[in-house]
């Protein structure tokens, strides 16, 4: 294993896993806390057709990924903020819209792109040095404003209408979180996949919810969860040479299970029932 160790584009994948996991798993939080699960899947599928417009017209596909994920979280919550729809029913139909453009743009293409794939079910170990900085640099930004935020953010992730009533501008928080989950996606679609990053958005927070009360720590918990699985999940797809994504995402789901398995959370109402 030490050897694999050695080669640059190993080094590069585990960098790349390591920034990811730690980015997915704590905007999880927020994401988890706020009942906003569906949306990390809608915008996926957002940024894999801006990628695949991309491809098509040669375009920088990182960049249309981008815009075409900011496009539909915004459009997602301007709709629920008019009333007119709820949050899942508006992202459930740009979900299928964009999937469906972005399956219309492969279609397009004369010949077969190994690469829009790559970002379909994630391609970490051919992740080059200039995405890597890409992603370094989206990671960074991401979680400076996370941290910036954090008190606000975690106030209308519990109670949007409490946190406006006490003053936080409750409105203009939705949209940056909104906005943060969808550069957090883009930033992994090479990663683990359009099809995948949203479990790596959901997993890790939903296990360290299972081991704690205290949003420090299940924030703690979160990163180090997604940190530990998906550099784990890269060192196990080079050397068994099965696909990172799934490797990454299956490893987190046997954790998350062990987690429920032997939650304190779920301890106290067992002995709760019996007491009974």
């Amino acid at each position: 294993m030490l050897d694999l160790l050695a080669y640059d584009f190993i080094q590069r994948s585990l960098l790349a896993a390591a920034m990811v996991g730690g980015l997915c798993s704590v905007i999880g939080v927020f994401v988890v806390l706020r009942g906003l699960a569906f949306v990390g899947a809608g915008t996926s599928h957002a940024a894999f057709a801006g990628v695949a417009l991309g491809y098509l017209m040669g375009w920088p596909p990182l960049l249309l990924a981008i815009l075409f994920g900011l496009a539909t979280v915004w459009i997602t919550g301007w709709v629920e903020e008019r009333g007119r729809m709820k949050l899942d029913v508006s992202i459930g139909i740009l979900y299928t819209t964009t999937m469906a453009l972005g399956i219309l743009f492969i279609g397009l293409m004369k010949t077969y792109n190994a690469e829009v794939y790559g970002y379909l079910f994630g391609s970490v170990l051919s992740v080059t040095p200039e995405e890597l900085r890409i992603i370094g640099a989206l990671s960074v930004l991401v979680l400076s404003l996370l941290l910036l935020f954090a008190k606000e953010l975690y106030f209308i992730a519990f109670d949007q209408e409490m946190a406006e009533a006490s003053g936080v501008p409750a409105r203009q928080m939705f949209f940056l979180l909104l906005t943060l989950v969808a550069l957090t996606v883009v930033v992994s679609l090479k990663t683990v996949g359009a099809i995948l990053v949203f479990a790596m958005i959901l997993i890790p927070a939903s296990t360290a919810y299972q081991l704690t009360h205290s949003l420090t720590t299940l924030t703690l918990y979160s990163a180090f969860f997604g940190i530990t699985t998906s550099v784990s999940g890269v060192l196990i797809s080079a050397i068994w040479d099965i696909p990172s994504g799934p490797a990454i995402v299956l490893l987190a789901t046997v954790i998350f299970f062990t987690a429920v398995l032997f939650s304190p959370k779920r301890v106290r109402r067992t002995g709760a029932a019996h007491s009974h």
